[in-house]
C-alpha cells in the first residue's frame, strides 16, 4: 500500500531561536516585566507562536484567552492576531467551523483598519484551512491573494511561507513540477536569510515531493536534514512530519521494521503535541507494517484505534488513509468482504476533496479485489475502470478547472470592453456639447452681426446650421451604435459567466455516458461468450443489463445535449417569435446555471435557496432565452448582494434567496428576494436606468437591469418592479399577461 504524503502547511515565517525553554523562560519574564496592557497583548502573541510548534493544545488555549484579554482591553489589532492565530490551531485539531469563523472576524478587523500586512496573513491562514481540509483549489485561491500582497507591500519575510504553502497545495494536486518550482523559490529565500526554521519547514515538503516522484534516495536525506534543522532550532512539529513521511518512504521501500519503528516514534511525538491527525496516520501506518510481518491480530487492533482517532480529527485525509489501512489488512487476510465497507468509507471521506495521487487509484483497485473475490463482478468491473482511469480524471479536473478559469477571465474582459466603450460615449457627448456651446456663441455673434452685413450673414449663418445638422446627426449615429456594442458587450459577459456553470454540469452526463458505454462493451463481449457456451439464460440476463445500460446512456446523452442547446439558446439572438414556456423549468435551468457560475468566482459560497412553485403556473407565452437573460441578471444580483453582506460579517448571518410563481387571472408572477444588502431609496429610483449601478467600478456595467426592464416590459408587454430596503434585502417582481 502506497501512502500519501503529509505536508506542513506554515503559518508564518519564524526566526531562528535558542532551545524551547529558554524561549520561553525569556518570553514569560517579558511578560512580567512590560508596562502596558496592550504591550502584555504583543508578547503573548510571541508566547502563542513558540508554544505552537510544540503543544497544540496549550497553544490554543493561550490564543482564546488572549483574545478575550484583548477584547476586555478593546485591542481589536491584538484579537485580530489572536483569532488568526487560534484558527490554525482549531484546523490542525480539526474543528474547521471555529476556524472560519475565527478568520471571518480577523479578515473584518484588518480589512477596517486597512493592515495588508496582516491581511496577508489572514489570507495564508485561510489557505493552511482549506489545505487541512484537502480543499487544494480553495486553498491555492486564497494564497494567491496573499502572494499578491506580498509582493505588492514588499513583505520578503511573509514571501517564503507563501511559496511553499503554494507548493504544499501543487503537490497535493499532483502537480509536481509546480510544486518543486515553488518550494525551491522558499527554501532559497530562507537559505539567504539564513533562517533555520524556515529551511527545516521547506525540507520537509520537499523531500515529500521528492518522494512523490520517485526520488528516494534525495527524499531520505532531505528528510534527514530537516529533522537535524528542526533538532537545532527545537521545533517539534518539522520533527513530527518527517518521522511520519519517513514511514510513509520505508513502506514504500517494504523495509517493514524501520517503517513500523519511525511510525511509532511518530504517533508518539503526535500525541505529545495533541496532533490527533498525524497521530491516526502514523499508527495505521505502523499497523500497516505489522500486516505485512504477518501480526495480523496486533495489526488489527492498531488499525482500528487509529480510526477512532481520525474520525475525532475530522480531516478528510487522515481518515482516508486510516480507513484505506483497514481495508487492506483484512484483504492481506483474505477477509474480502469484511475490507469493502473500510475501502468504502475511505472514498467517501475523499468526496469533497482535491487529492489527485496514484495511491487512490491503488486502493480501487484493492476494492476491486475485494468485489471480485467476493463475487460481485459488476461492482468489481467499474472500481477496476476507475482506477485505471485516475490519471484521466486528474486531466478531466484540470481542464474544467482550466475552462473555469477562462470563462471567468472571459466576462471580466467584457466587463472591461463595456467600460471603455461606456468612457468613449462620455467622451463623445463631451465633446458634442463643446461644439453645441461653440455653435451657439458664434450664432449669437451672426445675429448681432445681422443689421451690419444681412445678406452676407444670414448666408454664413445658414451654412453653419447646415454643418451643425451633419455634424449632430453624425454623432447620434455613432451614440446609437455605441449602445448596440455596449448590449452585445453585456450580453456576452453574461455567457462567459454561464460557461463556467455549463462546464460543470456537462461533466457529469459525459462521464455518465464514457462509464455506462464501456461497461455495455464489457457486457456485450460477455453475452457472446455465454451464447457460444448455450448459456442462453445467462445471455439473455446480460442483454437486460446491456438495454439498461443503453437506456441510461440516452437519458444522460438527452441530458448533456440540453445543456448545450441551453447555452446555444441563450447565445443567438430572439427569434422575434414568443412560445409557450414552462416557467418552472425555465427557473430551475438558469437558477442552477448562476449558482454554478457564481461559485467559480466564490467557491465558499453556500445560500439557502427557498423555491416556492404555483402548481397552477403551466406555459406562458414568451421568448425563453430574453427571459433567461433576465432570471439570469435577477439572481447574479442577489448572489452578489447576499455574499457582500455575508462578508461583512454580521453574526449568525445565512444567505437566503427566495424564489416564487404564482398565476391569478390576468398575469403570470415571478418574484426574486434576498436578504442582501439592499439598495438605499434614491437608488431605487435609478435602478432600471441605463449605466446606472449600485457595485463598485469595474464590477458592473449598469446595463444588466437596464436590459432586463427593456425585455419584460417592451417584449413581453409585462412589468418589472423592485422594493427593498438598505441592510435588509430587495425583492424583484416580474409579471407576465397569462
Amino acid at each position: 500500500m502506497k501512502h500519501l504524503s503529509i505536508a506542513l502547511f506554515l503559518l508564518f515565517s519564524q526566526l531562528a531561536a535558542p532551545a524551547q525553554d529558554r524561549k520561553l523562560d525569556s518570553i514569560n519574564r517579558l511578560i512580567t516585566t512590560v508596562k502596558s496592557d496592550t504591550a502584555k497583548v504583543n508578547r503573548l502573541l510571541d508566547k502563542i507562536g513558540i508554544l505552537s510548534t510544540s503543544n497544540l493544545d496549550s497553544a490554543l488555549a493561550l490564543s482564546l484567552s488572549t483574545i478575550q484579554f484583548s477584547r476586555k482591553i478593546s485591542y481589536t489589532a491584538g484579537e485580530g492576531r489572536a483569532r488568526m492565530l487560534s484558527a490554525n490551531y482549531y484546523s490542525y485539531k480539526g474543528d474547521f467551523e471555529a476556524a472560519k469563523n475565527n478568520l471571518q472576524l480577523s479578515e473584518k478587523i484588518f480589512s477596517d483598519q486597512e493592515n495588508q500586512q496582516q491581511l496577508l496573513k489572514v489570507y495564508n491562514a485561510y489557505g493552511t484551512m482549506y489545505g487541512m481540509q484537502s480543499k487544494y483549489d480553495s486553498s491555492l485561491s486564497f494564497l494567491k491573494k496573499a502572494l499578491s500582497i506580498a509582493e505588492a507591500e514588499k513583505q520578503g519575510n511573509m514571501l517564503s511561507t507563501i511559496y511553499m504553502n503554494i507548493g504544499i497545495s501543487y503537490q497535493m494536486l499532483s502537480d509536481q513540477p509546480q510544486a518543486l518550482a515553488y518550494q525551491q523559490k522558499a527554501l532559497r529565500i530562507a537559505e539567504a536569510e539564513k533562517d533555520v526554521t524556515q529551511q527545516a519547514y521547506c525540507l520537509v515538503n520537499i523531500a515529500n515531493t521528492l518522494r512523490n516522484i520517485g526520488d528516494v534516495k534525495r527524499a531520505e536525506q532531505s528528510f534527514g536534514k530537516a529533522v537535524s534543522l528542526a533538532r537545532q532550532a527545537d521545533i517539534k512539529n518539522v520533527e513530527l512530519y518527517a518521522y511520519t513521511n519517513l514511514a510513509a518512504l520505508f513502506t514504500d521501500q517494504k523495509t517493514e521494521q524501520k517503517a513500523y519503528d519511525y511510525a511509532m516514534k511518530a504517533a508518539a511525538l503526535a500525541r505529545q503535541m495533541g496532533d490527533t491527525g498525524i497521530e491516526a496516520t502514523s499508527l495505521s501506518r505502523a499497523a500497516t507494517n505489522l500486516a505485512r510481518q504477518k501480526k495480523y491480530v496486533d495489526a488489527e487492533k492498531l488499525a482500528r484505534q487509529a480510526i477512532g482517532i481520525a474520525d475525532r480529527s475530522q480531516q478528510p485525509l487522515n481518515i482516508h488513509q486510516t480507513y484505506s489501512a483497514m481495508g487492506v489488512i483484512l484483504r492481506m487476510q483474505e477477509k474480502y468482504a469484511a475490507a469493502i465497507p473500510y475501502f468504502e468509507q475511505s472514498f467517501e471521506a475523499l468526496k469533497d476533496a482535491d487529492i489527485y495521487d496514484a495511491q487512490t487509484g491503488e486502493m480501487y483497485a484493492e476494492l476491486a479485489l475485494c468485489y471480485e473475490k467476493s463475487g460481485n463482478y459488476r461492482r468489481a468491473l467499474a472500481a477496476q475502470k476507475v482506477a485505471a482511469s485516475i490519471a484521466d480524471s486528474v486531466r478531466g479536473k484540470e481542464n474544467v478547472r482550466k475552462t473555469t478559469e477562462l470563462s471567468m477571465t472571459y466576462a471580466f474582459e467584457k466587463q472591461q470592453q463595456a467600460q471603455q466603450v461606456e468612457q468613449e460615449r462620455k467622451n463623445t457627448l463631451a465633446k458634442t456639447q463643446m461644439a453645441t456651446l461653440s455653435t451657439g456663441i458664434i450664432l449669437m455673434f451672426a445675429l448681432a452681426s445681422m443689421s451690419f452685413y444681412a445678406y452676407r450673414t444670414k448666408q454664413k449663418a445658414n451654412n453653419l446650421l447646415e454643418v451643425q445638422k451633419t455634424a449632430l446627426q453624425e454623432t447620434l449615429e455613432k451614440l446609437r451604435t455605441t449602445q448596440t456594442q455596449l448590449i452585445h458587450a453585456e450580453k456576452m459577459a453574461s455567457l462567459g459567466e454561464l460557461t463556467a456553470g455549463i462546464a460543470h454540469e456537462i461533466q457529469n452526463p459525459l462521464n455518465f455516458v464514457n462509464n455506462f458505454s464501456e461497461v455495455s462493451m464489457e457486457l456485450a463481449e460477455e453475452m457472446q461468450q455465454e451464447l457460444e457456451s448455450g448459456s442462453v439464460d445467462e445471455a439473455r440476463a446480460i442483454a437486460t443489463d446491456i438495454r439498461d445500460n443503453l437506456q441510461r446512456i440516452m437519458q444522460h446523452g438527452k441530458r448533456a445535449d440540453g445543456i448545450v442547446k441551453g447555452m446555444l439558446e441563450h447565445s443567438r439572438s430572439s427569434t422575434g417569435t414568443a412560445q409557450p414556456t414552462d416557467i418552472p423549468a425555465l427557473i430551475e435551468e438558469y437558477l442552477k446555471l448562476a449558482l454554478h457560475a457564481f461559485r467559480a468566482r466564490e467557491q465558499d459560497f453556500q445560500p439557502e435557496i427557498h423555491i416556492g412553485q404555483d402548481h397552477n403556473t403551466g406555459l406562458v407565452n414568451a421568448f425563453p432565452q430574453d427571459l433567461g437573460r433576465v432570471l439570469l441578471n435577477l439572481l447574479n444580483n442577489a448572489f452578489y448582494a447576499v455574499n457582500q453582506k455575508q462578508k461583512a460579517g454580521p453574526d449568525g448571518y445565512q444567505p437566503v434567496i427566495s424564489i416564487h410563481t404564482r398565476r391569478d387571472e390576468k398575469f403570470v408572477e415571478i418574484s426574486v428576494q434576498d436578504n442582501g444588502t439592499g439598495i438605499s431609496g434614491q437608488s431605487v429610483q435609478k435602478i432600471f436606468q441605463p449605466f446606472y449601478t449600485t457595485k463598485p467600478t469595474g464590477q458592473g456595467t449598469g446595463l444588466g437591469l437596464s436590459i432586463s426592464y427593456d425585455i419584460i416590459t417592451k417584449g413581453h408587454g409585462g412589468t418589472l418592479e423592485v422594493s427593498s430596503m438598505p441592510g435588509e434585502g430587495s425583492t424583484f417582481v416580474i409579471r407576465l399577461p397569462a
